[in-house]
């Protein structure tokens, strides 16, 4: 298994924009947190506070009260079958209040998680059947404070990471647990 960078707890105090009892999964990227500590300098509120950096594969998930042991099998045995992902974070996504980076190479990954659960919508359908992949950098950002990220965060990149697992969390009343950690196949 490759260095894949310190680990970070995810039990952080959350600002509350999840409801309870709701869950996703995602991919963690703790090689990425230093680009959300960048953020954090221009604003500690542009930062999403009870996760470290990470890729939402499918989020909302399911209502913790659906999480069962065959759910988190289901989860294990096809993250399994993925293989790891090595890419570079390089480029930005910058839409009205919404700061990005993409990562195009876990679209494989994200396609493959939408597919078991095809009646669960990324994002509630937000953003479409197939929303690109990405680390949010800063959310409610005005024109001038996503100017001021993408120039703190530019120097940063590109950025080598590495997506080895995938992470099952519940949204509590107060922070993000992590459930299940589902480790891909192989490294890349």
């Amino acid at each position: 298994m490759p260095e894949h960078g310190g680990e970070v707890a995810m039990t952080a105090v959350g600002e509350g924009r999840a409801p309870e009892d709701r869950s996703a999964l995602v991919i963690t990227l703790p090689m990425a947190n230093p680009l959300l500590e960048a953020v954090a300098e221009v604003s500690p509120a542009l930062v999403r506070k009870g996760l470290p950096a990470h890729v939402s594969l499918l989020y909302p998930f399911l209502p913790a009260a659906e999480l069962t042991a065959d759910v988190d099998a289901e989860v294990r045995d096809l993250a399994a079958t993925l293989p790891a992902v090595e890419t570079d974070l390089k480029d930005f996504v910058m839409a009205p209040r919404f700061v990005a980076v993409p990562v195009p190479a876990l679209q494989a990954v994200a396609d493959a998680f939408c597919a078991r659960w095809p009646h669960i919508a990324p994002y509630g359908g937000r953003f479409g059947e197939r929303p690109e992949p990405h680390v949010t950098l800063a959310t409610g950002a005005t024109d001038e404070e996503a100017e001021l990220v993408r120039d703190r965060v530019r120097p940063l990149l590109p950025l080598r990471v590495v997506a080895w697992r995938v992470d099952l969390v519940v949204r509590t009343d107060r922070d993000w647990r992590l459930r299940l950690t589902a480790p891909f196949a192989a490294s890349p």
